[in-house]
């Protein structure tokens, strides 16, 4: 099937694969170019045009349009890739069977398809050289496996289906992520920020933050060697926090290769970030702060707003959410 044989090519040529990387669905359009064939369009009302382009189901900031000046801004941010289905049943729900897309042990299952936007999801761990990596795949109609199994990439997780807020019988996907865990202490986190409870522990999809994994599985497509570490360190930075020294900063311990050396005093981190938030290298400075502060900001036509989730404002400072982002990502 197309998804065992995308990348069994490579593995031919190469034993040695540094990542065991494959499609999660036997849909294997994303490898030959057909974005249209591979991901869920979504409805899109735009200055009063509604369409259904397929580009918002990508990985990126593709969705909700808004004109600035002459170009159009998406200020939503999409953290993962909408797998399209390959085939239905008569009464038109999906057929599709969802496969890890690296080998791993299953940490969570949800408890109700009820508890999120997400639907019914699963999260799969992979220890890896870099250190431990979680995909996610949601909407799942049900699911085949349980926390603590081992899985292959022969594993079925569960059937594709369109379980969630938002999700409809037409638009019925898999919606896939590979993410690092930002805080170990993400319960404690959550209690101090939220009322509302955290049915999903350790592994509510704010505590973990993908990687384009789109760029991924093309890069990986071009060198397969390609390790997560060499892949994120070569991610675009957009912005950088710097925030206290007191910062736990427990993310290198799991992620030792993000930080940048030779070190100084540590007076404060500053961490360079993808447009989303996605760490590619941390580094001391001897210049201390007092609290997290935006200390580097990618110029663009686009209002910083949009171009970082809402993470840093339209003159470069840090926002209530940016705050509140960069403590959950620094321990602090």
């Amino acid at each position: 099937m197309l998804r065992s044989f995308s990348l069994l090519f490579f593995a031919l040529l190469s034993p040695a694969l540094a990542l065991d990387l494959r499609l999660p669905t036997d849909n294997g359009a994303l490898l030959v170019g057909d974005g249209r064939g591979y991901f869920q369009f979504v409805d899109r009302n735009f200055e009063g045009t509604k369409s259904t382009p397929w580009e918002g189901g990508q990985f990126g900031f593709v969705r909700d349009a808004r004109r600035v000046g002459n170009r159009i801004a998406y200020a939503r941010f999409h953290e993962g890739l909408d797998v399209k289905p390959t085939q239905r049943d008569q009464k038109g729900n999906p057929l599709d069977d969802v496969h890890p897309i690296l080998p791993g042990t299953v940490v969570y299952v949800t408890a109700s398809a009820s508890l999120s936007n997400y639907g019914r999801y699963i999260v799969v761990q992979h220890d890896l050289p870099d250190g431990a990596f979680f995909s996610l795949y949601a909407h799942l109609a049900s699911a085949a496996v349980g926390v603590g199994e081992k899985v292959t990439h022969q594993t079925v997780l569960g059937r594709m289906g369109f379980t969630g807020s938002g999700i409809d019988q037409r638009r019925a996907h898999l919606h896939v992520e590979l993410n690092i865990l930002l805080n170990p202490a993400f319960e404690t986190w959550h209690a101090s920020q939220f009322v509302a409870p955290n049915h999903h522990g350790l592994f509510n999809g704010m505590n973990l933050l993908g990687l384009d994994l789109q760029a991924l599985y093309l890069a990986h497509q071009k060198n397969p060697a390609i390790t997560l570490s060499e892949f994120i360190r070569s991610s675009e930075a957009w912005f950088e926090l710097t925030v206290p020294a007191s910062s736990k900063m427990d993310i290198l311990q799991r992620y030792p290769w993000l930080r940048d050396v030779p070190t100084g005093p540590v007076d404060a981190w500053k961490i360079r970030c993808t447009r989303w938030g996605l760490p590619v290298s941390i580094r001391t400075s001897a210049q201390p702060v007092s609290k997290p502060v935006i200390s580097w900001v990618k110029e663009d036509p686009i209002p910083h707003y949009y171009n970082t989730r809402g993470l840093v404002s339209n003159s470069g400072q840090i926002t209530t959410g940016g705050l509140q982002f960069a403590r959950l990502l620094s321990g602090l």
